[in-house]
């Protein structure tokens, strides 16, 4: 078992994937790309476990045939290296004829390859039964030679061709789109890999028609490689999907929103911060309760605003070259960074009576921060970071 967790680990994180997106999938089966998808991770899935040498040896039992696994495996693996070529295609869009032709183009030629492997298995003779060296074992044999060169030839082809076209979309890509570019570094790194591991079995098998025995490289050096790869691209084509989806966008302004948070939650009331959670509640949920929080914490400290304070951070952040807009919530967040230290410094029985003052001023933050996570995560970023902010909050007259 040992020897198969190398290969059993990523196949389980591409199921898990394959589970985490099936409703998407189900709901989009009609579309290409969703189907290019499902295909993919259910091939990788296959791959992973298929090579994996305790599957190789049950199922070499089960069927009663010496080898059985290795054309089985290799026709898995190059339908695998199709599927990514044809997900790089309807991933990238372009005119529809095009792409069914380019895609139908693939799938015709990747399947030849793997009608072709099966028929040299079929004619050549295999009868000792390799778990781990089959590739330089039968590396000489008549007609499994040619089987191993068809499928180490349909992976070189298709491992560079994805990482080539995910290497030029990459360039492109606008810095904005993160999930994207995300997913297609981590498909180029995979290819990288992936190279790696084709780079090891070509020297293994050539060694092995020069007369020399290099099996090292196959047997113990390429495996590793393989599930790094197979981990990472599996990775890169999920990535995208995920980071593009309303519970990954929500969660990611839940994120950013911590320190805002962090700071706010000892002034907003009890009844708001009380609010039972559990760990399965949805991202949703838990980012209305983070934004309730922090309005709550922001309206408790109204009556502690000093306009001052915001005016100084405001001409302070303009002159160290940023924009109105952005030096707008770096005044936002020096006032509120203000205002946390002030009260945190009152004795309770000043604070009430300056809320009892004041309260009726309303002189909160601008209304578009109430309520809304895309605002208040500009406004969290820049209390966290900036560093007038920092300077304010060691000291609120610093500026």
């Amino acid at each position: 078992m040992n020897d198969g967790l190398i290969l059993y680990v990523p196949g389980s994180v591409m199921i898990l994937a394959l589970l985490i997106k099936a409703p998407t999938l189900r709901r989009g089966w009609d579309q290409p790309l969703m189907r290019a998808v499902c295909t993919l991770l259910v091939v990788g899935c296959l791959v992973m476990f298929l090579a994996a040498p305790p599957t190789i040896s049950a199922v070499n039992r089960l069927t009663g045939i010496v080898n059985f696994s290795a054309p089985l495996v290799y026709s898995v693996l190059t339908a695998f290296s199709g599927s990514c070529i044809v997900l790089v295609l309807q991933w990238g869009g372009g005119p529809p004829a095009v792409v069914r032709r380019a895609t139908r183009l693939t799938v015709a030629v990747f399947g030849a390859v793997t009608l072709l492997i099966v028929v040299l298995f079929t004619i050549g003779d295999a009868p000792v039964e390799r778990l781990r060296d089959l590739d330089t074992y039968y590396a000489n044999t008549p007609w499994l030679r040619e089987m191993i060169v068809c499928y180490l030839l349909a992976h070189t082809v298709g491992s560079s061709t994805l990482t080539l076209l995910c290497w030029k979309w990459l360039l492109r890509v606008r810095p904005s789109l993160r999930p994207l570019r995300t997913g297609l570094a981590l498909i180029v790194l995979g290819g990288v890999l992936d190279l790696c591991y084709l780079v090891a079995k070509w020297a293994a098998v050539g060694a092995r028609w020069a007369g020399r025995d290099w099996d090292g490289l196959s047997t113990y050096v390429a495996p590793p490689f393989a599930s790094a790869a197979a981990l990472m691209v599996g990775s890169g084509f999920i990535v995208p999907l995920v980071g593009g989806s309303a519970a990954w966008r929500d969660f990611s302004r839940y994120r950013r929103l911590h320190p805002l948070w962090k700071a706010l939650r000892g002034f907003a009331a009890s009844s708001v911060t009380t609010v039972p959670l559990t760990w399965w509640s949805p991202i949703g949920i838990r980012l209305i309760h983070r934004e309730s929080v922090i309005d709550d914490g922001i309206l408790a400290l109204a009556c502690w605003f000093d306009p001052a304070v915001r005016g100084a951070a405001y001409e302070a952040a303009l002159g160290q070259g940023l924009c109105e807009s952005r030096a707008s919530v770096v005044a936002d967040a020096a006032m509120l960074a203000a205002a946390c230290r002030r009260r945190e410094a009152a004795a309770a029985a000043e604070a009430a009576e300056a809320a009892d003052r004041v309260a009726a001023a309303d002189q909160g933050l601008p209304e578009p921060y109430r309520l809304d996570s895309r605002p208040l995560a500009a406004l969290a970023r820049e209390f966290r970071t900036s560093p007038i902010v920092a300077a304010v909050r060691r000291d609120p007259a610093a500026l």
